[in-house]
């Protein structure tokens, strides 16, 4: 799988499904960089198994940007355990044997993801929802079985191609022209267990997500009742906990509570083609409640931008590489 450039081994990766929206924003990110190597399959050879097959062991890393039933078809191609798989889908993020790629999470998370040989990628919704949620349940400042409710609004590039054909492509049959809109709406979302697993809470909450008339960017939201709480935390306590677990983070920053005061609004679209993640804590110690909210890219630190960190940690190479 790997090559020489000069004297120092290059590290091969294969994308497969380059040409979805993850894919092409990976490849992006992965363009012009000298510690790696892309390789891609001939288009005409993207169905057949046997030339996917061999790409997909040849390689020293593989992103899947598939269908979560392809990607446990590919998963199922590769004979070797020293092939090092991140898969973008929803296939694998609470199955044994797989890390959560969310390396901010958790202070031993970075150094799983480092050693793993098979990374699932979170959810934009659940890398908004844990970055949240995570450091309160570590820090029993929420109850696992505390009723919690998460919602928001995404781009609408978070739904493929097909939403983006709704939404864009005029001949589309079911071209829309909503302004905003809920979805979800069976409660039966794809990113709930992985956000109960990792988030570290046995009750499943209720998630009502929505999507925008714009292309991507995305803000979740955890309302919070502060006496409800065991401990009747102030503001300040939920900010310390959340502030004290990303402290020295490159990508995911707790916005300080005298800023977050400051502010009338919030942007879903100000991270855009960034891997960054802000985490912000607003409300009232006076009314006893708080409005935690996580603003990213859902195609930055929600999807591409994820799968490049977590390649770059497996890897070896500098974290930050191609996400500056």
């Amino acid at each position: 799988g790997s090559d020489y450039r000069g004297a120092i081994m290059v590290a091969t990766v294969f994308i497969d499904g380059e040409a979805g929206t993850t894919g092409l924003q990976i490849r992006q990110r992965l363009e012009g960089r000298q510690d790696l190597r892309v390789v891609s399959i001939a288009p005409d050879k993207r169905k057949d198994a046997g030339a996917r097959a061999e790409m997909l062991n040849g390689a020293d890393a593989v992103i899947l940007c598939l269908p979560d039933d392809a990607a446990r078809e590919a998963v199922s191609l590769i004979g070797s355990n020293s092939t090092k798989v991140v898969d973008a889908s929803t296939a694998h993020r609470v199955a044994e044997g797989w890390t959560f790629g969310f390396p901010e999470m958790d202070p031993d998370q970075r150094a799983a993801v480092a050693g793993a040989s098979r990374v699932s990628n979170p959810g934009c919704w659940s890398t908004g929802a844990i970055g949240m949620l995570r450091p309160l349940t570590a820090a029993d400042i929420v109850p696992a079985d505390m009723p919690l409710t998460i919602f928001g609004v995404s781009g609408y590039s978070g739904g493929g191609k097909s939403m983006i054909a709704e939404f864009e492509d005029e001949a589309a049959p079911n071209h829309t022209e909503d302004r905003v809109r809920i979805y979800g709406l069976t409660l039966k979302h794809k990113h709930v267990p992985e956000i109960m697993k990792h988030g570290g809470v046995t009750m499943r909450p209720v998630f009502a997500p929505s999507v925008g008339r714009y292309y991507k960017g995305m803000l979740v939201e955890m309302p919070l009742h502060l006496d409800a709480l065991p401990g009747k935390p102030s503001l300040a306590d939920i900010h310390a906990a959340l502030a004290a677990r990303y402290a020295g983070e490159r990508f995911v920053e707790v916005v300080p509570l005298e800023e977050s005061a400051k502010l009338a609004g919030l942007q879903p679209e100000a991270l855009n083609n960034t891997n960054r993640m802000k985490i912000y804590v607003f409300g009232s110690d006076d009314a006893r409640q708080a409005r935690l909210v996580a603003q990213l890219d859902n195609l930055g630190k929600g999807a591409s931008g994820a799968a490049v960190q977590n390649l770059n940690l497996m890897l070896g190479l500098d974290e930050a590489a191609g996400l500056a």
